[in-house]
Order: C-alpha cells, then structure tokens, then sequence
C-alpha cells in the first residue's frame, strides 16, 4: 500500500507542477485554431516541395495536440487530396511543434529540452520527405489511397472533423474578440482537453509508478549511461522503443521522458522517445486500418529511421553547443502542494478553464462531446450551436471526403 501511495504522491505532484502550463498552452492553441479554417488547409498542401512541407508544418503547429486526433486529420487531408508526405508533415507537427508540449517540456525537464523539440521536429520531417520521394513507391501510394477511401473508423474521427473556428469575416483581432470567437476558443480549448485527458493521465500513473518502483540502477545499465559513447548511440534508437510499448501518446509521454532522462538515457534519446508517440501500438493498428498493413510497416520503418537521425542531430548539435543540461539537475517533481509561484498560477488558470468550460456547455458542447468518437463520413452532418446575440454557426464540418461514402 506504501509503494502505491509513493507511486500516487508522484503523479500527484507532476500534475501539480505542469497544471497551469496544459492550461496556457491548450488556450493558445484553442486561439489559433479558432480563427484558423480547416477549409484552408487542403488548399495549401497539394505537393511535397519544401515550400510545401515548411506550410504543412506550420499549419500543424496550430492544430490538435491529441495523437490521435491528428493522425485521424492527416487522413481527412489525404482523402480530400493533399499529398500523403505533406498530409504525414502536418501529422507530425502537429503532434510534435505545439505551444503546450515545448511548455510543459520546458517546466519540467528545462529549455533546451523545449528548443530541442522545435529542431528535431523540422529535422523529422525533411528525414521522412526524403525516405518518402526515395522509397515510396506509386503502386503502394495507390493501395493506401484505395484503403483510406474505405473510411475505415479508427479513434477521435468526430473530433478530426470537426471545424470549429470562426466563420465570420474581419481581421484576426475582429474575429477572435466577437462572441463567435469566444465561444470557438471554448469549444477548440474543452475538445482539446476531452481528446487527450485519457494519455495525459495514464502518462502521469505509469510516470509515477515508474518513478516510484523501478530502481535507478535499471535505467542506468539499460541505456549505458556509464558509458559516454554507447549512451549516445543508444538513447535514439532505443527511445522510440521504449515509447512504443509505453501506449502513451501525445503530452502524456512528457512525464515518463523526465523519468527516463533521470535514469540516464541520452540527451537525443530523449528527443526521439517523444516524438515516437506516433508510433505507439494502438496507432500502428490505426495506421493499418487508414492506409492498409503494408502502409503501415513503411510507416513504421520511414518514421522511426526519421526519429533516430533527428536524435543523433540534436545530441550532436546541442552537445557541440554545451547547451545539453546536467543529468545530476534533473529531478521528478514529489515536493506535492506548496505555495508558491506554481500554486498562484495554477489557481489563475484553473479560474480561466472554468470561464471557457461554462462557455463551452452554454453553447452546445454537450452534443460537440457525445459526437468524438464520430466515424469519419459523419461530418457531413453539421453540429451547429446558437449564440446569445442568436447567430447560427457551425461547430461541425467535415475537412473532407471528396468522393461521399464509401
């Protein structure tokens, strides 16, 4: 009973310390994706020239956190016509370059952890665009558009299709400070949350448990950490390893990387394990159902060759920068509640969640909750809700089937 105690006091204390980072970034991100349309997108992602990609990325960066949500979306695009590498660019940023994964990376594991992931990131993506125009072949890029065309369900299809940004004109400001606005950041900031809650604790319980239970010396022989050299080398290619068969995806594999970076895995390996929550079993099944088993065993083999080159970059660049931390600074949070400048902030943000949640469930967020799991043809049907001052807009929209049913 003491150990699960111990093992519960961590996870408390880890949800404790990053409580008000989730909040801030998830409303920022809420605040782009509700003057940023969906409709947009598809345009913008028709080829896999640099131009292209560098888009596609940025257009994730301002997308879903939630891994599955955005493997979900990736197909959506692909469905309506966007190039398969950008559709797999815009997966991974928005996965892997937004706001709230480089703060909650920043607060508990530091800085050059969150600019870490911001270089890997981009590195990532040029690594697959390259394996992609080498390796993919016409006849398997065919078979996977024939499988996802089948609009076989995988998980969050409700929540890839819906759009829920601001459909009136005017500037960003104009758009964003109307009360369509605020009931949009609403709606995007609850669905975010709803989308990834379930990773996000399950990350936190393994990550303390882990932390609790699996003794140092473990982690230090598994990835050589006495070794200089062989740390290196190993951390990337192990990493992504070790996030596969974790099952957590998105932020909720932050937590379990400050446990393994305290046990000693490598400065790179730490980089490749988070970006690998695309690669998590659960979503290796999604891919098989989305593009076929052959799509996806290249995905899996193109996707962890891209993670490990992009660790072995960013252990090289950083450390030829001596911008890599000291391992002896790292440290699981377990103080619990205390106050201080996190308890402060915690309390500011938590008041705003309130705010945005009474928002959401005054403007139809009820049924936006019950249609999550959708299947990827239903949004044809929209999901509208009603504003005070009684303008009808749309909180559903599907990005897209251009072909109907399947």
């Amino acid at each position: 009973m003491h150990a699960i105690l111990h093992a519960l006091s961590i996870t408390g204390s880890m949800t404790w310390e990053i409580t008000w980072a989730l909040i801030l970034g998830f409303a920022l991100s809420a605040v782009v994706q509700a003057v940023v349309r969906r409709s947009t997108i598809v345009s913008l992602l028709g080829d896999d020239r640099p131009k292209t990609l560098a888009v596609s990325a940025g257009l994730g960066m301002a997308s879903s956190s939630c891994s599955y949500a955005a493997v979900a979306l990736a197909r959506s695009l692909f469905r309506k016509g966007a190039n398969f590498t950008a559709a797999m660019a815009f997966e991974i940023a928005s996965t892997n370059l937004v706001v709230e994964l480089g703060v909650i990376l920043a607060l508990l594991m530091g800085w050059q952890f969150t600019l870490a992931e911001f270089v890997g990131g981009p590195v990532m993506i040029v690594v697959l665009a390259v394996l992609f125009r080498l390796l993919l072949r016409e006849r398997l890029l065919h078979q996977a558009r024939e499988q996802a065309e089948r609009g076989v369900a995988g998980s969050m299809e409700g929540h890839a299709a819906m759009d829920m940004s601001v459909q009136r004109q005017g500037s960003f400001a104009r758009r964003l400070l109307s009360r369509e606005g605020f009931t949009s950041t609403a709606h995007v900031f609850v669905m975010e949350w709803a989308a990834i809650l379930r990773d996000l604790v399950i990350g936190l319980l393994i990550a303390g448990a882990i932390a609790a239970w699996v003794p140092d010396a473990f982690w230090r022989h598994f990835f050589f950490s006495g070794h200089p050299l062989a740390s290196k080398v190993w951390g990337p290619l192990v990493g992504p390893l070790v996030a596969i068969a974790s099952f957590v995806c998105s932020i909720g594999n932050v937590p379990l990387a400050v446990v393994l970076w305290k046990g000693g895995i490598s400065f790179g390996g730490v980089v490749a394990f988070i970006f690998a929550d695309l690669l998590i079993l659960p979503i290796l099944n999604i891919y098989r159902k989305y593009y076929g088993a052959r799509m996806a065993l290249f995905l899996l083999g193109t996707f962890y060759a891209a993670m490990v080159v992009a660790g072995y970059v960013v252990e090289l660049v950083f450390g030829g920068l001596g911008l890599i931390p000291d391992l002896a600074a790292a440290k699981v949070p377990m103080q619990g509640v205390t106050w201080n400048y996190t308890s402060v902030l915690n309390i500011a943000f938590l008041a705003l969640a309130a705010v945005l949640l009474w928002r959401f469930f005054r403007t139809g967020g009820t049924a936006m909750l019950r249609m999550m799991g959708g299947s990827p043809d239903a949004g044809h049907h929209q999901a509208g809700h009603t504003h005070e001052n009684g303008q009808r807009s749309s909180a559903g929209g599907h990005v897209g089937n251009r072909h109907g049913h399947h």
